[in-house]
């Protein structure tokens, strides 16, 4: 995955097979772990004014990028909302260069400009991170039309919150989707509440999946606390886009944990409702189902444990010991052109 925290390499994620083994949950417990405690560290070191700007935490979603990467390939995309960094780190980004990213420094994965909302990488095919509510949408539709022309087997995931599902954007894009039969897989993170604003005073359709009904897209419902339905959903999904069978809406209903950003405190929902949820955490799932098929000792778990825990401090202290971006960064990657004519005076 990019961090030499992973036992596996991206190689095992093109062979796993269903039903699911020791490998894969494996895989999928320390995957989870490094997303819950990357966000942990990042929502302190917000607190200690480390991190600044809108910061977003994945924390309660871990399952939807853990079971998503499994049935992915290498070289597949992902473009997904601001609430990225799970899917980023997943996706093969160093965590040390997430940290950096949030630090604003230069060794951050896109060279501190970004920040939380716009992780980025190229050569990882993850391509943003978008800070415009249901913008990375239409995006997303482009990048599986590009790998169309070029006659490419490569599927495009692309993913937005239920607030995003709301956006004129979505239907736009959808109608074109179908009417192309572009390689895409539209991935709705459906955790309840889009900011503070729960799905059922914004819609009157609650199953947010019937929308691919309207355009004849193939659609489903996933539950997105379990990493077995997140992979088994998303491998249909991609088989179909790789076969030429056009895109899919999948509903994937997960929960966050903590605020929609660090500046909410969540008074919209109740204590009752968050611990139902807590209950749920795909993270103790995992963790269960090793324990209880011997597939790990207690003493090797918590060998994991440890190797992540270095593995997040080892990315704090990245960031800490990282350079600041030089100021002429200010006039670069803006245009494709390198030489682009600008105005200097």
């Amino acid at each position: 995955m990019g961090t030499k925290v992973f036992i596996f390499s991206h190689k095992f994620r093109k062979s796993v097979q269903t039903p699911f083994g020791k490998e894969t949950y494996l895989y999928w417990y320390e995957m989870m772990l490094l997303l819950r405690r990357f966000e942990e560290k990042a929502g302190q070191l917000y607190g200690m004014q480390k991190i600044r700007g809108f910061c977003h935490l994945y924390i309660g979603q871990e399952a939807v990028a853990a079971g998503t990467m499994t049935a992915l390939r290498d070289d597949d995309n992902i473009i997904t909302a601001y609430r990225d960094h799970g899917l980023a780190i997943a996706k093969g980004i160093p965590a040390k260069e997430c940290m950096a990213e949030l630090y604003g420094k230069a060794t951050g994965c896109t060279k501190g400009k970004g920040g939380s909302m716009h992780f980025f990488s190229k050569e990882k095919r993850f391509f943003g991170g978008h800070g415009i509510v249901g913008g990375q949408i239409g995006l997303g539709a482009g990048i599986a039309f590009a790998e169309q022309y070029q006659d490419s087997d490569r599927a495009t995931l692309c993913f937005f919150g239920d607030g995003a599902a709301r956006q004129g954007m979505l239907h736009e894009t959808f109608n074109m989707a179908v009417l192309w039969q572009l390689p895409v897989v539209f991935i709705c993170e459906n955790n309840h509440y889009a900011m503070g604003t729960s799905v059922e005073r914004t819609s009157k359709v609650l199953d947010i999946y019937r929308l691919a009904d309207a355009y004849d897209m193939p659609g489903d419902s996933v539950d997105g606390m379990s990493c077995e339905e997140v992979h088994k959903a998303i491998e249909r999904a991609v088989r179909r886009a790789r076969e030429r069978g056009g895109p899919t809406f999948l509903e994937i209903k997960t929960y966050r944990y903590r605020g929609h950003s660090m500046s909410d405190p969540a008074k919209y929902r109740s204590k009752e409702e968050l611990e139902e949820y807590k209950e749920k955490d795909p993270i103790d799932h995992v963790l269960k189902t090793i324990l209880d098929n011997k597939w790990a000792t207690e003493e090797q778990v918590e060998q994991i444990n440890e190797k992540i825990r270095q593995e997040v401090e080892e990315a704090v202290q990245f960031a800490e010991e990282s350079p600041w971006p030089d100021d002429d960064e200010l006039y670069k990657d803006i245009y494709a052109e390198e030489n682009y004519p600008y105005i200097t005076d």
